[in-house]
């Protein structure tokens, strides 16, 4: 039978996320978390569209008169900050409600690239595994965190945080959406978040290259609606072709 099995780049891998999420037998995976990142991330950005032009001119108008002129260069980097920065909270939020059924979709997705078993138990152990996986996602919550307040603290200095945050901002969602997707099939396998890490920055080029485009789909209305799931097959695809032999 037909492996799959290809090596690409990091935006080919995304592209390959989303011919996997619409494979027969894969489909019906998808569904959970497609569902909890409708809810979450339609909702927020319902409410970020309501108040963005407002939260924008305050922004804007933290710059010495001297600097006015740049406005017009601001705004669609700190459109972009915004839009990146409630996607990313509000997909971290419906991470971690799906967080089992993320993980059941990455083992799926790699026993249909590989034509073998992952976990003999099915279902049943997901339910059993579920504390662990959500101690997981609290582990990469406490990485980000701090990375991400002071991100945050950055973009509140006049000038220099309009100007040098956005495009800092934009590098770390890619580098820390690599990290929250491509965890899933390595928990999988019980590979350790430092270990997985280490992984990820000996290939930094697919992880940015997969995480730009994850970030990219986020700040998309609607397409921002199905990102998640077509992100964890994409991310499968790639501990498959590139790091499973390492951790085998």
């Amino acid at each position: 039978m037909k492996t799959h099995l290809q090596q690409r780049s990091g935006f080919g891998y995304f592209f390959h996320g989303i011919e996997l999420a619409l494979t027969p037998g894969i489909r019906q995976f998808v569904l959970m978390p497609l569902l909890a990142n409708v809810i979450l991330v339609g909702g927020a950005l319902f409410y970020l569209f309501s108040n963005l032009n407002i939260w924008i001119e305050q922004l804007i108008g933290q710059l010495p008169d001297f600097l006015s002129w740049l406005s017009y260069l601001l705004w669609p980097l700190l459109v972009l900050t915004i839009l990146a920065t409630f996607s990313y909270f509000f997909s971290t939020l419906a991470n971690f409600i799906a967080a089992p059924f993320n993980g059941l979709l990455a083992e799926k997705v790699e026993e249909h690239l590989t034509q073998k078993k992952v976990n003999e138990d099915g279902m049943l152990a997901v339910i059993k595994d579920t504390p662990r996986i959500l101690a997981r996602e609290w582990r990469k919550l406490v990485y980000v965190l701090p990375k991400a307040i002071g991100l945050f603290l950055l973009l509140l200095i006049p000038a220099l945080g309009q100007t040098v945050g956005p495009i800092l901002w934009f590098v770390f969602t890619a580098w820390i959406l690599a990290i929250q997707y491509c965890d899933y099939p390595f928990d999988n396998h019980k590979v350790t978040f430092n270990d997985m890490r280490y992984s990820l920055k000996q290939k930094q080029g697919k992880a940015y290259g997969f995480g730009v485009l994850v970030s990219v789909f986020t700040t998309i209305p609607v397409l921002n609606l199905i990102v998640m799931p077509v992100a964890v097959c994409g991310a499968t695809s790639m501990w498959v072709n590139e790091f499973k032999s390492q951790h085998s």
